[in-house]
């Protein structure tokens, strides 16, 4: 009984290439033009009407910019603002242009994200009561509670919305002061911005989203892009 032989195997023509590197796990955050822009400057109080009906014509859960240099007015009109912009998913960011003070903090505490120049000014202080109307004193005694109360109220609403400590607010606030926007930015409740950049505000927003993405990892990616 003989053994089978075997014959050795045929060279394959083909060489097998090296494993091709796999796509980078490093990603960047989609940052879209904005759908919109506004203004929200001047006195509230007096801008009233043409500022509510500006954020309600717009287009809901839309993302766009407000551009703020107002130095605030009625505090009811400040609540009103940033009432909308949360009520109407509005993806807003803010950019203090100049400045942002009194009842405008609302609707700048009140957007996703914040951006100022180091030069802005920022002045927190308590609600201010003026009545040009004859109260009588029982008004009067009413009044007086009731502005106790919204007091604390948008101090604790303010602290919430810029996701901060009351104390914070209540330290500025009380007797009132005037912040840079380099100090609101150290306070990391704001992101500043380069008036003498080479690149411009999108770009400079854009590469504060990318930084900010990396840091903090794909979680927020949704929120960096406004979605």
């Amino acid at each position: 009984m003989t053994k089978s032989s075997k014959k050795p195997p045929k060279p394959s023509p083909f060489r097998p290439l090296p494993a091709y590197p796999g796509p980078s796990i490093s990603w960047s955050p989609i940052v879209p033009n904005p759908e919109w822009e506004m203004t929200i400057a001047g006195d509230l109080f007096e801008q009233q009407t043409e500022l509510l009906e500006k954020l309600v014509e717009l287009p809901r859960r839309s993302a766009g910019l407000i551009y703020i240099d107002s130095c605030g007015g009625n505090a009811y009109v400040g609540l009103a603002l940033a009432s909308i912009i949360r009520l109407r998913g509005l993806k807003a960011a803010a950019v203090v242009t100049g400045e942002c003070s009194s009842a405008a903090l609302m609707p700048l505490a009140a957007c996703r994200e914040r951006y100022v120049t180091p030069h802005a000014s920022l002045l927190f202080h308590p609600i201010r009561w003026q009545s040009d109307d004859q109260l009588k004193l029982e008004e009067a005694v009413e009044w007086a509670r009731h502005f106790r109360w919204m007091e604390s109220d948008q101090d604790q609403l303010l602290a919430r919305l810029f996701n901060c400590s009351v104390e914070l607010i209540t330290e500025w606030s009380r007797p009132g002061r005037f912040l840079s926007g380099k100090e609101l930015a150290d306070a990391g409740l704001a992101h500043l911005l380069d008036l003498f950049d080479s690149h411009d505000l999108w770009q400079q927003i854009e590469k504060h989203r990318s930084q900010l993405a990396h840091k903090k990892g794909p979680d927020r990616q949704t929120v960096l892009a406004w979605a």
